[in-house]
């Protein structure tokens, strides 16, 4: 079980549109003390946004990690540093969809439903080196599939259809002046108005 940096600063949100949101991300293949404070930085942000999940290219960094403190089904929390993650899911008779809700860091204030297997599994290595494989049902799922994605260039709304994805964006404009460009090195706005504790996975 990894146990997260808690020395990092916190960094601005790379939003959906930035190009490097938009494609595979490079492979890590250097394990020192520049990813060590990149990783730092991305477990603080994550926790200033109050998010489950964060992906490197969501701070603006093109590398294939992520961080991700994410409960199961069970309400029992997982937490970790995945370096260029690999994902395996159910295939036939095991695999069963979860249309839950789902929202984007990257994407502030905005939730929808989407599909995703109800059971993942990521092996990768961390910011050491060190193999590393989490796996899980309910949110933590969600959150192993979504944070890889991201490393892959591919938010979650690449998986929405036209009428979902247009509820999403119309939802984010609507909030977008919330979020200062350097959320969450300044807070958000009207926090009342943005209480999603119940609403599903934020990464």
């Amino acid at each position: 079980m990894s146990t997260l940096p808690t020395d990092g600063s916190v960094r601005p949100m790379t939003r959906w549109g930035t190009d490097v949101m938009h494609h595979v991300n490079q492979p890590v293949t250097e394990f020192g003390e520049e990813l060590h404070t990149l990783v730092a930085d991305m477990v603080a942000t994550m926790n200033a946004a109050e998010g489950v999940g964060l992906a490197a290219n969501q701070v603006g960094v093109d590398l294939q990690v992520f961080v991700f403190n994410c409960p199961d089904k069970n309400g029992v929390y997982q937490s970790g540093v995945v370096c260029n993650p690999v994902l395996e899911l159910p295939e036939g008779k095991d695999r069963q969809l979860d249309e839950g809700d789902e929202g984007c860091l990257s994407l502030p204030g905005a939730f929808t439903k989407c599909a995703r297997p109800d059971f993942a599994r990521v092996t990768g290595v961390d910011e050491n080196g060190e193999p590393v494989s989490y796996e899980g049902d309910g949110l933590l799922a969600r959150c192993l599939q979504h944070e890889t994605d991201h490393t892959q260039g591919m938010v979650f709304g690449d998986r929405l259809s036209r009428k979902y994805k247009k509820r999403l964006f119309a939802e984010a404009e609507e909030f977008a002046a919330d979020y200062p460009d350097d959320w969450p090195v300044s807070p958000m706005l009207n926090q009342d108005e943005h209480d999603h504790s119940d609403e599903g996975l934020n990464a």
